[in-house]
């Protein structure tokens, strides 16, 4: 019995220690709980016991480099439906499907679903949502909501981007920065039973925090001149495409970065090509979202193409860093040049340069000069300057979706593969690379950056952010830049480039015609790059013409509307002109005061302007001018329009 009763009471004890470490166990999960874990059990109380409405931020405009507004956000609001709350679901669909505009059976769908609130449109303007405010349905809300705004319509469509339905940017500056932009989502937190049903008129708001906006380097004016002039240009010639890019070859800043055609992006998902949008919906969706990505496409970027004899200011910058040529060297053109077993014409062909030297090479974009050249260098030398200008990778440009250049391997590289480099051909580069390169030839030999970020501002208009973007290595020598600086304003001025010429303006530049493959197509691209002024470059563009009709010549076609561009910009930029006496000749500098001819015949006011050399203009019917622009006293050039307003 003595032993039984000692085996229970370490039964007893064994139970009881179990016991007590159960209960301390116990407590220290309940202390764990009432400290540790009670503000996460109360969150999720709270969550359970309160329905969330979001508040969308607004999203920071997008701003040229003078702070006007190309992106911007405008209040509108949201429409939801708060099942639970719903007395008449028929009723209210009904309602809601007339004021919206929407679907009666697809906005039914929407209100019987058994969610604690539904969407049924976004981005409603104020009047209409303060109807439906103020008929005060049961279940229906109506809350705070933003719409991107593009005040310019189709302005730099593929640079700026658009915003998908969630405010989230898609393409483009939208997109690069969205995490700038977006901001943050605020909350509107209301008291709920367990059916769903609020339980208190009390709400709780959390703000929400709105996104910064970005400045970018984008001149509005520089952008409508380059996309007026390239609009004007590819209808001209019945071009497939076009673009133009200005930029500041001495920190990389984007002034301008034009593609023709464009598209709205304030409505980016319609298509902009009649005959596309004709049979639309007979096509499948990936064919649409194909057309649609095309359309999108920046192709300043995003495309590579054979840069043709612009390269050639490459071949020419090597050559002289290298010492493998002088500005004076002789060379003999016959309409040829022998490379391995091939006979490689130049443009000339069958006509020839003649003897000529290695500037005067340049100025006549003579091929066999930059064959010649280049032989002299070798592959290896040759494609290390590839390299080091940067034609093997990415200009680093703060945009989605930029290509890099295809190029021959240096095994692959003989006698013709080096000969066709040299002017251009058998590799395909970016508009933008070729830029970069060019603006390290002109800047003193600097590698440059291209961007368009420069700051983030908040909503008082404080900058909270400043993006940096510092000059790059070296390439080439200041003497070497100094030295084609020279060489490339001859060209403008005496060479190939003579169209792009402006009294009073030291402009430097090269044209190119560079032949789409397959070759002998009959499709070619004209260019022309350019930078003023010569001797301290402050712009530099690229004219790019896609598959002209006609005449295809980069001298011919691209030079002019490269003239009309800078003789937009460099005013606007506040570059003067500085004529010399030969200039100062010039019928197109010339100037005259506007005579004032208000209230003459129109006879005898034609023949006042024909007699001092301006150009009379009718814009309306009548016998005697009752308006006249410019107005009288007003000074313009030789040849300039005046418009007669007669009644």
């Amino acid at each position: 019995m003595d032993r039984i009763s000692i085996i229970f009471k370490r039964k007893l004890l064994f139970f009881l220690v179990m016991f007590i470490l159960a209960f301390v166990v116990l407590m220290a999960r309940v202390i764990y709980i009432q400290t540790a874990k009670s503000e996460e059990l109360q969150g999720m109380a709270y969550e359970q016991q309160t329905r969330d409405r979001l508040i969308t931020p607004k999203r920071g405009n997008i701003e040229d480099r003078n702070g006007e507004g190309i992106a911007v956000t405008q209040s509108v609001n949201a429409v939801s439906v708060i099942h639970a709350q719903v007395e008449d679901e028929e009723a209210t669909a009904k309602y809601l499907a007339e004021k919206l505009d929407l679907n009666y059976d697809d906005v039914l769908k929407k209100v019987s679903q058994r969610v604690a609130l539904v969407r049924i449109k976004t981005k409603v303007d104020k009047e209409t949502a303060l109807e439906i405010r103020n008929a005060d349905i049961p279940g229906v809300v109506v809350d705070e909501d933003v719409k991107r705004i593009y005040p310019y319509s189709s302005l730099a469509a593929q640079v700026i981007g658009f915003v998908g339905k969630d405010n989230q940017g898609i393409i483009g500056l939208e997109a690069k920065y969205d995490e700038y932009l977006k901001g943050e989502m605020g909350k509107i937190l209301t008291l709920t039973d367990s059916r769903g049903v609020e339980i208190s008129d009390y709400q709780e708001r959390i703000e929400p925090v709105n996104g910064g906006n970005l400045v970018t380097t984008i001149d509005l004016t520089i952008q409508q001149f380059a996309e007026q002039t390239i609009e004007k240009a590819v209808t001209a010639k019945q071009a497939k495409r076009g673009i133009i890019i200005v930029l500041n070859p001495q920190n990389g800043e984007i002034y301008a970065m034009a593609n023709y055609p464009s598209f709205d992006l304030n409505t980016p998902f319609e298509i902009n090509d009649e005959a596309l949008a004709a049979q639309w919906d007979s096509f499948s969706a990936e064919e649409q979202n194909n057309y649609l990505n095309k359309m999108w496409r920046n192709t300043a970027i995003n495309d590579t193409y054979e840069p043709g004899s612009t390269f050639k200011i490459v071949t020419s910058s090597a050559g002289l860093e290298e010492g493998a040529v002088t500005v004076n060297d002789t060379f003999n053109c016959n309409g040829y040049y022998i490379a391995g077993d091939r006979m490689i014409k130049c443009w000339r062909y069958p006509r020839t340069h003649g003897s000529q030297t290695f500037a005067e090479g340049v100025q006549n974009s003579c091929n066999p000069v930059f064959m010649a050249v280049a032989q002299r260098l070798g592959p290896e030398k040759f494609y290390e300057y590839m390299i080091k200008f940067g034609f093997d990778k990415k200009t680093g440009i703060d945009l989605p979706g930029e290509a890099v250049g295809i190029m021959h391997k240096l095994e692959n590289v003989g006698p013709v593969e080096l000969a066709t480099m040299s002017f251009g051909q058998s590799f395909q580069i970016t508009p933008l690379q070729l830029l970069k390169a060019a603006s390290a030839i002109v800047n003193g030999g600097y590698s440059i950056m291209p961007h368009f970020a420069k700051a983030i501002k908040d909503e008082n208009g404080k900058i909270v952010h400043q993006f940096e973007f510092e000059k790059g290595e070296q390439i080439i020598s200041t003497e070497t830049s100094d030295t084609m600086r020279g060489i490339l304003e001859s060209v403008v001025a005496e060479g190939t480039g003579n169209k792009a010429y402006i009294p009073g303006y030291r402009i430097g530049g090269k044209t190119a015609t560079s032949e789409k493959l397959p070759r002998r197509s009959g499709k070619y691209i004209a260019s022309f790059m350019a930078f003023a002024p010569s001797d301290n470059p402050q712009v530099m563009a690229l004219v790019l013409i896609d598959e002209p009709q006609g005449v295809y010549y980069g001298g011919t076609v691209a030079g002019p509307v490269m003239k009309e561009l800078l003789s937009n910009v460099l005013p606007h930029l506040g570059i003067e002109p500085n004529y010399n006496e030969k200039e100062l000749e010039l019928d197109e500098v010339k100037t005259s005061v506007v005579p004032d001819i208000v209230g003459m015949e129109v006879a005898e006011a034609k023949k006042i302007l024909s007699d001092i050399n301006l150009i009379c203009e009718i814009k309306s019917e009548g016998e005697i001018v009752a308006q006249q622009f410019p107005k009288a006293g007003e000074t313009v050039n030789l040849g300039s329009k005046i418009l007669i307003y007669a009644e």
